[in-house]
């Protein structure tokens, strides 16, 4: 087995399935099943049990693995040798991170990069799947959480403050919950899965045992959409939130920040390309937008007055 061999080999040992191997290699699955037939083929012998869950190593599969993974390491440390002689900013810089972060943060990054530094090329991967820096499935990671890896560069690029939002139309019909009673009576719109800020079934930091589960969501701009239209209460960034336009900041007082992280592996830290790319994010946030990470958005629509009896004087202190 060559080094291809093994890479497709690993790929499918750990996603498990051809399409999730080929989207880890950035192929299609195709190629992917004629580059696995043509290993089991040279080696007469099977490397995967096909079952209706995916693809499980043989005995010889899990015989092969350790000499792969030594093979891997290898040649990862003549790639992260050679890698790190660049001087000049040039070529391919991989980046990972969430949709969100994607569209409200790198995406703005790498226009600004492509006007200062045409000859990079930036891969963009997006979604909640954590990738392995270590085995070079990108070279810079954007997260929410921060990685225990020792052996990664970490560095704080900015605080996320977040509230809870909902519409005026909501308010008007919902009234505008009260701190202490556990959202009785409210529509909430929760994320699915642990985002890496949200608290799980709490919103603001008060639990939600009195209010109705309206709908769950695996991506921000969906909750986002839900809450713009009229369905509910959600938690949000101020960033994510700024793109619903009229929604409305409750319980102001109530901020809470989260940190967004940079990871970086030592050996690229220091390359022209990777250090352009952060020189493009640092701008984008110093210079560009500072006020979507640290301030309320000036995108979010004013305070207009509410009538409906629901809204107390009280009430209102907690609406911004």
């Amino acid at each position: 087995m060559n080094w291809n061999d093994v890479r497709f080999f690993l790929a499918i040992y750990r996603k498990g399935t051809l399409s999730a191997a080929a989207k880890m290699l950035s192929v299609d699955q195709a190629t992917v099943g004629r580059r696995l037939a043509a290993m089991e083929s040279s080696l007469g012998a099977r490397l995967f049990l096909r079952t209706s869950s995916g693809y499980s190593p043989t005995p010889l599969g899990e015989e092969i693995l350790a000499e792969a993974v030594r093979v891997e390491h290898a040649a990862l440390s003549l790639e992260n040798k050679a890698s790190g002689q660049d001087s000049r900013p040039g070529g391919r810089v991989r980046i990972a991170t969430t949709d969100t972060l994607a569209q409200a943060l790198i995406i703005p990054a790498m226009t600004l990069l492509r006007a200062k530094h045409p000859q990079i090329e930036c891969s963009l991967v997006s979604g909640q799947e954590l990738i392995s820096l270590t085995r070079r499935e990108a070279d810079i990671a954007i997260r929410t959480i921060k990685p225990s890896n020792p052996d990664l560069i970490v560095r704080k690029l900015a605080d996320m403050p977040v509230h809870l939002y909902a519409t005026q139309t909501y308010l008007e019909s919902k009234g505008i919950p009260q701190p202490g009673n556990h959202f009785m009576g409210h529509d909430l719109l929760l994320p699915l899965v642990s985002t890496g800020w949200a608290e799980m079934e709490k919103l603001a930091g008060e639990s939600i045992t009195q209010g109705n589960v309206a709908a769950r969501f695996s991506s921000l701009w969906s909750m986002l959409s839900a809450c713009a239209s009229d369905m509910g209460i959600a938690e949000l960034p101020d960033f994510v939130a700024a793109w619903g336009g009229s929604l409305r900041r409750l319980w102001p007082e109530q901020v809470k920040t989260y940190p967004i992280w940079l990871v970086v592996p030592p050996d690229l830290y220091k390359t022209a390309r990777v250090r352009a790319v952060l020189d493009a994010i640092d701008s984008l946030l110093q210079g560009e937008c500072p006020g979507i990470w640290q301030n309320p958005s000036p995108r979010l629509a004013p305070y207009a007055s509410i009538n409906t009896s629901a809204m107390s004087a009280q009430a209102t202190s907690h609406f911004d």
